[in-house]
């Protein structure tokens, strides 16, 4: 299993916290998108770093055009030689309109189309081909040399994408190399929807779905003791409630039998009553959305949870002094030899 960390977005602290995880033995390193620009640490991480895999978890994908999001993970991918992922989103409606501006359309079909356009756009320039790739929501049809930044070493930039709905799961399984899984995602949802309906894509496509990685564990709540722990578990059960409150992850809750829950959050929501959310996600709910305990029973828990399904998880704790990056060490060691 490989392990990967964050890096944070203020770019004055890139240069370091890249070097630090690298050195403390992870294999990746990504960005979210959230209020910073996602793909801008990865400049700074590729200079700084040698080995670990370097993305987007993830950027979101409509509010850039395919031949922006091309351009920038092609600079990066010849920056890092090799290492770049892009990892792309979709983000939810509400967003979409009213925070980024644009239009509204079907997210699925929409995506399908991007990727295959940035798909176009990589050949033609890494092969010359003629650029005639046209789509119900894309068009790449003109290039010329001025604007061709030509061949590189390393030109199969895999593309992942965050998935949660039985649509974009199947998408995965056609035309992705990876999928992101969602934080607000239950191991009786992986199974029963997520990976029965990458298998229906990759089938469509011909492909083999181990060729396909799967990203991700959901919540760790974890510390030194049982108090830290249950720190730990207090953000956790606030975010959780935030993404019950919206309808996209309904069906997550279905699935678990507790799909009453999203009206009821929904409703506290729009009257700003966030602090009763949170006590409306149940320990049980936690334990179901992420993996709890203390240092000493965390890995074992996390294999446990991951073994046979997983190929990439988020890992990290705190690291005060030399004695606790020893311990991070050791735990990352543990989680690569599942």
């Amino acid at each position: 299993m490989k392990v990967d960390t964050g890096l944070p977005l203020d770019l004055k602290l890139v240069p370091e916290a890249a070097r630090k995880a690298e050195a403390l033995g992870y294999d990746g390193a990504f960005t979210p998108e959230t209020g910073h620009d996602p793909f801008l640490a990865h400049a700074l991480a590729a200079e700084h770093t040698e080995r670990i895999r370097l993305g987007t978890a993830v950027a979101i994908a409509f509010p850039r055009s395919p031949m922006a999001t091309a351009q920038v993970a092609w600079d990066l991918q010849k920056a890092s030689d090799g290492r770049f992922v892009v990892g792309l989103g979709t983000q939810v409606k509400g967003h979409i309109v009213r925070r980024y501006g644009i239009d509204w359309v079907p997210p699925g079909p929409r995506l399908r189309d991007y990727v295959l356009t940035m798909r176009a756009i990589f050949d033609s320039w890494q092969n010359g081909t003629r650029p005639e790739f046209e789509s119900e929501h894309y068009r790449y049809t003109l290039t010329s040399p001025f604007f061709n930044p030509g061949p590189i070493d390393h030109p199969d930039i895999p593309i992942h994408i965050s998935a949660i709905n039985p649509y974009n799961c199947r998408l995965v399984g056609q035309v992705c190399d990876g999928i992101k899984l969602h934080g607000f995602n239950t191991p009786k949802y992986l199974r029963e929807v997520i990976l029965p309906n990458i298998e229906k894509g990759a089938k469509k496509a011909g492909r083999d779905r181990k060729e396909i990685e799967i990203c991700g564990l959901g919540f760790v709540m974890t510390g030194e003791t049982e108090e830290d722990v249950a720190k730990a578990m207090e953000p956790v059960r606030q975010q959780l409630s935030f993404y019950a409150s919206t309808r996209t992850y309904k069906p997550v809750l279905d699935i678990e039998g507790w799909g009453d829950l999203n009206q009821e959050l929904f409703t506290l929501s729009i009257e700003g009553k966030w602090q009763e959310m949170a006590k409306k996600v149940t320990d049980d709910m936690l334990q179901e959305f992420g993996v709890i305990g203390t240092y000493d029973k965390i890995i074992p828990m996390i294999k446990e949870k991951c073994e046979g399904v997983i190929d990439r998880v988020t890992f990290s704790i705190p690291t005060r002094n030399p004695d606790d990056e020893e311990r991070l060490k050791e735990m990352i060691k543990q989680l690569q030899a599942a």
